[in-house]
């Protein structure tokens, strides 16, 4: 089998932990490392998140720490969705993992510049560490084969009517990446709303009975009551996981092709994803968005990933 070697760029984050789950199991992603955003929480906090995941999961791979900070906002953090930890709602051994010695912008540089194939990014947080390695060595962008993210939507937003969490909070770093010609691939609300974690959900996955799926099903109670506080869901949107579903098995999806642009009015709609659904203004398509995913195929792969450990 061919392997699709990737990094995963991410904030964790509860969805986060389950986007690292099936990244780090699926036999068909080489999992080259992973490179550390603030976003959910301060990168100190989203940071030891990480290594305590890829500690508990037992996964061999550098784990580096990005900007703390977007390029021009003020950090905005999402502490009433994820917690004082960021990954509120499980208890984790104590930790021995240690950071790899590089940061995150010198690490997706070394990487594409080494690797013999073009690596696929995935990017489930704030888009700034892969906007900065892009500005800062732009000879990197031929060997990116692609940008899979979450973040943005074609519809409504949820920390604004207009933007998405992801988008909102680095939105000039988002501008970056979808105006540098990479093939992109967009993972919005459209999509992560289709996926709610309802509890028939957790207790089928509570019946895996392995330490992922422990892991799994403390981490999604916590997520749903938030989100039921915040949101009045009946379940937590699995936002992050579906950009390693598309990698997985991208027959799952519903997708199409589209110009978009990044809102940077520093107005009402500031991080809005403008998807140009209908092409009036006749522009490049440069984003293949999400449309429409088969909720029932995504939950097998999540059971298949927590089977795994």
């Amino acid at each position: 089998m061919r392997r699709t070697p990737m990094i995963l760029d991410c904030d964790p984050g509860h969805d986060d932990a389950v986007a690292i789950m099936m990244a780090g199991a699926d036999p068909s992603i080489e999992l080259l490392g992973l490179t550390i955003s603030a976003g959910n929480q301060t990168l100190e906090k989203t940071g030891r998140n990480a290594l305590n995941l890829v500690q508990y999961l037992n996964l061999d791979v550098p784990v580096c720490p990005g900007s703390p900070r977007p390029l021009i906002r003020e950090l905005q953090i999402a502490d009433d969705i994820h917690g004082e930890s960021g990954l509120d709602g499980f208890t984790f051994p104590p930790l021995k993992r240690r950071f790899d010695e590089r940061a995150a912008v010198d690490f997706i540089i070394d990487t594409l510049l080494a690797h013999p194939e073009p690596v696929t990014l995935v990017t489930t947080g704030p888009m700034t560490n892969v906007a900065l390695a892009m500005r800062l060595r732009p000879e990197i962008i031929p060997n990116i084969r692609r940008i899979v993210l979450m973040g943005g939507s074609y519809g409504y937003g949820n920390v604004t009517p207009a933007a998405e969490f992801n988008i909102r909070v680095d939105p000039e770093a988002a501008h970056i990446l979808f105006t540098s010609g990479v093939p992109l691939v967009m993972m919005g609300l459209d999509v992560t709303r289709q996926v709610l974690v309802r509890e028939e959900i957790i207790e089928r996955m509570e019946s895996v009975g392995t330490s992922a799926a422990r892991l799994f099903c403390d981490l999604m109670r916590a997520f749903n009551a938030t989100q039921r506080e915040v949101y009045s869901l009946p379940g937590g949107p699995l936002h992050d996981p579906v950009t390693i579903a598309y990698l997985i098995d991208p027959s799952l999806f519903t997708m199409q092709h589209v110009h978009c642009a990044i809102d940077l009015s520093h107005g009402e709609s500031y991080g809005r994803t403008n998807c140009d659904m209908f092409d009036y203004l006749g522009r490049p398509r440069n984003v293949h968005v999400a449309k429409q995913i088969d909720a029932e195929g995504f939950f097998d792969l999540v059971e298949h990933t927590l089977e795994q450990y």
